[in-house]
């Protein structure tokens, strides 16, 4: 296809084109711009035509970018970014802010911490749409699918800005009845990770330090296992923030307790003055900043 004289670019095959890179099938993304199959297929043929270039190919388990495919993406991200400044001050306001900001969060953090969190500043902001969705494993900042990512542990990817949020500590929590059985020195009961996370860091801390104990229960993230331990299932190794938050939980006095785990907040180097994802980012280091003591040992 490379040697087809290329045309003008239509925007709209463009924005199909990077929510096809996004999402990497056409079901999602015919869903996520409510169009149906054929619309996406089409604008994605009428790019490739424009460029000159193949794009996608198309494999069993979805489709996957050509190396120009790859590129195109990211110019198109770029594309993407000027047309939302152009539409708003580089300097938002509160009444100025407007557009959808994306952020990925493991499940636990997303759901027991940011959620709330991330509510007020829409109310602040009522121009600005959040888009808040779970993953226990980093997902890819560099295919877009998200503006705003936090994740617990190292800062390795040198492509995106890093900024630290803080510490998570973690501690046993559970039924008072649990936690008096372990506190008198009987072997405890624990909930755990289900086998697909086997191999998170909890995960395999728990089976390294407590190995003849029994895992009674078994869920795939933080808030599935500090809801079965308040049902009294066992005891449950969480986040202090998570573990103080939610009710019918009691912190047990048993040791060791894992080192505290440090919490970065991502973002990709090109979006970071775009005033909808920069107002966002403050607001988040600005709610963990005031929520240090609920974090710590």
């Amino acid at each position: 296809m490379t040697d087809r004289k290329r045309t003008a670019l239509d925007w709209q095959d463009v924005r199909m084109f990077l929510a096809l890179g996004r999402y990497r099938s056409l079901s999602a993304t015919a869903r996520a711009l409510q169009v149906n199959h054929a619309t996406v297929a089409r604008r994605i043929q009428s790019l490739e035509e424009s460029l000159g270039d193949k794009l996608v190919e198309r494999r069993p388990d979805g489709y996957r970018l050509t190396p120009a495919g790859e590129h195109a993406l990211q110019v198109a991200a770029e594309m993407e970014v000027a047309a939302q400044n152009l539409s708003r001050p580089a300097i938002g306001a509160p009444d100025t802010l407007r557009g959808l900001v994306r952020i990925n969060a493991p499940p636990a953090l997303a759901q027991g911490f940011l959620l709330a969190r991330l509510t007020e500043i829409t109310a602040t902001h009522p121009g600005l749409d959040i888009d808040l969705a779970t993953d226990l494993r980093s997902i890819s900042l560099s295919r877009h699918k998200a503006d705003i990512a936090v994740r617990v542990g190292h800062a390795v990817d040198a492509d995106l800005i890093a900024k630290p949020l803080g510490s998570m500590a973690f501690g046993f929590y559970g039924i008072a009845a649990q936690c008096d059985r372990a506190e008198r020195g009987e072997l405890p009961t624990f909930v755990g990770y289900n086998e697909e996370s086997g191999d998170m860091p909890g995960a395999e801390w728990l089976t390294r330090h407590f190995p003849r104990s029994r895992i009674a229960f078994r869920g795939e993230n933080h808030i599935m296992q500090a809801i079965a331990a308040g049902n009294g299932a066992g005891l449950a190794l969480l986040p202090h923030y998570l573990g103080r938050s939610l009710p019918g939980l009691t912190l047990c006095t048993l040791e060791p307790a894992p080192p505290p785990r440090d919490i970065w907040l991502f973002v990709r180097r090109q979006d970071r003055n775009v005033a909808t994802i920069r107002a966002v980012m403050q607001h988040v280091q600005d709610s963990f900043k005031a929520s240090e003591g609920l974090f710590s040992a």
